[in-house]
C-alpha cells in the first residue's frame, strides 16, 4: 500500500518534531527525514507499528502551472511482515496520513 507526502509537509513535520529545518531535494533526503519523523514521533508505537518492516521511499515530480514551477512529492510504500491484517494496514497508513495531514 502507497501514499503520496509532499516535500513541504515532510520539512514542516520535522521542524515540529526534531526542531531541524532542512531541505528535503531527493529520496535519501526523505527517508532520513521519515525515520527521525518516526522515532521522534508517536507514529508506529507500541505492537502495531512493528508490523511495518519498512518503508520504501521514491519521489516524482508534479506539475501544476508549467515545466518551470514544480512540486516533489514522495511515495510512501508501506512493507508489512506476513499475515497482517488489511484493517490493520489501513489503521496504520491512515496515521500516517493523517500526521502529515496537518502540516
Amino acid at each position: 500500500m502507497k501514499i503520496k507526502v509532499e516535500r513541504e509537509k515532510i520539512v514542516k513535520a520535522l521542524k515540529e518534531v526534531e526542531g531541524l529545518e532542512v531541505a528535503v531535494e531527493n529520496v535519501d533526503d526523505a527517508k532520513e527525514a521519515l525515520d527521525l519523523i518516526l522515532k521522534k514521533s508517536q507514529l508506529f508505537k507500541g505492537a502495531e507499528g512493528k508490523k511495518v518492516k519498512d518503508i520504501i521511499v521514491t519521489a516524482t515530480q508534479e506539475y501544476k502551472t508549467s515545466a518551470v514551477e514544480y512540486n516533489l512529492v514522495f511515495t510512501l510504500e508501506f512493507v508489512f511482515a506476513s499475515g497482517v491484517f488489511t484493517d490493520t494496514k489501513i489503521a496504520l497508513i491512515k496515521e500516517v496520513q493523517d500526521f502529515f495531514g496537518k502540516y
